[in-house]
């Protein structure tokens, strides 16, 4: 394989329209632009969304949904998670530093522990936020919540 025996794949490529190169060409005379007005001449800059009068579809469509500001996103880790990361890890206690170095969270986000899973080790958990069957479920196993404020 050369440089020069390189090629585009088939029918990846077009010939571009030669347009305004005389009668015989089939695309002279105005050059496929039609007869007078703006479009015809050079230099027309259209409007972006302009429909020529219609009503545009940015005006058509009605508005929707709802951006909460005040909305607070957690991201979830559940039980079966932080089982599996004290016995790969061999820990008890589980904080923020310990989720971001298992890999459960990256750093900076809000951490709420969810209820999914069973747990057997008796940890003791530091997260932002808990469901209640997550805390009902570590309190059974004989482990302790605490709520980063």
């Amino acid at each position: 394989m050369k440089l020069e025996n390189l090629t585009p794949a088939k029918g990846s490529t077009h010939n571009s329209k030669r347009v305004g190169r005389g009668q015989g060409s089939g695309k002279g005379g105005t050059a496929t632009r039609g007869t007078k007005g703006a479009q015809a001449r050079a230099g027309y800059e259209h409007k972006i969304g302009y429909e020529g009068g219609q009503m545009p579809i940015q005006r058509r469509l009605p508005k929707f949904g709802f951006k909460n500001p005040t909305r607070v996103e957690y991201h979830p880790v559940n039980l079966s998670a932080l089982q599996a990361l004290s016995e790969k890890a061999g820990v008890k206690a589980l904080d923020l530093e310990a989720l971001i170095a298992g890999g459960l969270v990256k750093a900076g986000e809000l951490v709420k522990v969810l209820g999914n899973g069973e747990l057997t080790a008796a940890l003791e958990v530091t997260a932002h936020a808990f469901s209640a069957s997550a805390v009902s479920k570590i309190e059974a196993a004989g482990g302790k919540t605490t709520v980063i404020e």
